[in-house]
């Protein structure tokens, strides 16, 4: 009679006929009366104790079935489609066949963990499956945050470190400690994130605010990334090579009191020093010594200059106090081409009065309203009025005046007071004279008198031409 074998579901697996062995499945089952029954069923045993160890599956297997896959040294079962790991990923270069939601699959190639989902995800690599870990691949080496645990004197601190091409680039802490093993590029770390200071590490794109700069470098990496060292400094003295332009009519305020001040207003720039009764000092170096060349005296307002004033421009001054000067000489037009120069005083008419020297004239004018006249020295003058007409008049080494001829005007109550003169006749001798002459008219003429010209007693003065 025939055998019905049935699975544990109740489905008939297969009818095996008296006398004959069945393959349906990967074990060998028996008829009734086989012949040699005995050795198929020691091997159906042994299959079943060795979950039929092969590096091929079996070829007729059944759902739940197990097989020890011999060249991955897994356990694999049977889910009525392929055989699946029993625990652990399956591992293989190539993605599996029929993956069920859940299974594992070792990326033998990168070494990596995926888990099939079932669900299509566009960004994925591999579409259904999940990457596990870790995030990079065998050939990538290790990149990306990762746990760890540093001791220090304070005790072991947990860390999460960030790697990328198996190098450490940061580490990320909630507290300031310095570990007790060496750790490269990390002497000291610190609360929040310390960078590998081996790498010259940096942080790359905008931040809205720090709480620190580095000033140790003054490369800069582009015309737009400046480094730290080349910000000049509020908090101590600095130095920059560029012009400091500051662009408000505020201006600059310098001194620990705000002494002094550059300020603009209506493009007027004003220089003050704002403490009361205080000094605005101008120095130079004069030979290796600090000398003060300038004070602006603030209690008395007078400026005070200590060298010489040299002026290129004009001078104005509008005060009418008298002006002294030390310097026993006042040179003008120094520099400039020869031309008239001198002095000019203010007059109330148009024309203020000017003496000065006329270099077309090689001498000293002076005068107002455009006329001027020589003025006179003594090397000007002549003894000889009569030899040189125009020139100044002075006496000889004998006290005389020569002249051609010489107008006097009335004289009117002359006394005489010379009687003893024996030499040129004086006014007062001509005075007695007349007196002697009996006070009739004198008459000065280069004509001789005619009978007609006088009476009696007259005398006349002939003067030659």
């Amino acid at each position: 009679m025939a055998y019905t074998i049935n699975k544990t579901d109740g489905t008939i697996l297969t009818t095996i006929t008296d006398g004959t062995v069945d393959n349906t499945t990967s074990l060998q089952l028996f008829g009734k009366s086989y012949s040699g029954f005995g050795e198929g069923l020691n091997e159906n045993l042994v299959k079943l104790l060795e979950n039929a160890a092969s590096t091929a599956a079996p070829a007729a297997p059944l759902k739940g079935e197990l097989w020890f896959d011999t060249t991955s040294n897994q356990i694999k079962v049977y889910d009525g489609t392929s055989f699946k790991p029993t625990g652990g990923a399956k591992a293989s270069s190539s993605l599996p066949t029929s993956p069920s939601v859940g299974d594992l699959w070792l990326d033998s190639t990168n070494d990596q963990v995926f888990v099939y989902t079932g669900d299509a995800r566009s960004h994925q690599v591999n579409s259904k499956w999940e990457l596990i870990g870790p995030a990079f691949t065998a050939g990538q080496t290790e990149s990306g945050w990762k746990i760890e645990t540093l001791a220090s004197s304070g005790g072991n601190k947990v860390v999460s470190s960030m790697y990328a091409g198996a190098t450490r680039v940061a580490i990320l802490s909630k507290e300031t400690f310095t570990p007790s093993v060496s750790q490269t590029g990390f002497a000291s770390i610190k609360a929040g994130i310390t960078l590998n200071s081996t790498l010259g590490s940096v942080f790359e794109g905008s931040s809205s605010q720090a709480s620190a700069m580095d000033v140790s470098s003054t490369t800069n990496t582009s015309a737009t990334v400046i480094a730290g060292g080349n910000f000049l400094r509020s908090d101590a003295a600095d130095t920059t090579t560029g012009a400091l332009t500051v662009d408000t009519d505020s201006g600059v305020i310098i001194g620990d009191a705000q002494e002094l001040s550059i300020t603009v207003s209506s493009n007027d720039v004003t220089v003050a020093q704002t403490s009361e009764d205080k000094d605005l000092k101008f120095t130079v170096n004069n030979g290796g010594t600090t000398k003060t060349i300038m004070t602006m005296d603030g209690s008395t307002g007078n400026i005070t200059i200590d060298g010489n004033l040299n002026i290129t421009g004009e001078y104005n001054s509008s005060v009418s106090n008298v002006s002294t000067y030390d310097d026993a000489f006042i040179k003008v037009n120094t520099g400039n081409s020869e031309v008239d120069a001198g002095l000019i005083v203010e007059t109330g008419d148009t024309d203020d009065a000017r003496m000065f020297y006329d270099v077309s004239e090689n001498h000293w004018s002076a005068g107002e309203n455009q006329s001027y006249s020589q003025v006179i020295t003594l090397a000007d003058a002549t003894e000889d009025g009569h030899a040189n007409k125009g020139k100044v008049l002075k006496t000889t080494a004998g006290g005389n005046v020569k002249a051609t001829s010489m107008t006097l005007g009335a004289v009117t109550a002359i006394t005489y007071t010379d009687t003893a003169n024996t030499g040129v006749p004086t006014i007062g001798a001509v005075a007695t004279l007349s007196n002697e002459w009996g006070g009739s008219a004198k008459t000065v003429s280069t004509a001789n008198p005619t009978g007609s010209d006088g009476a009696d007693g007259d005398f006349w003065f002939v003067r030659e031409a």
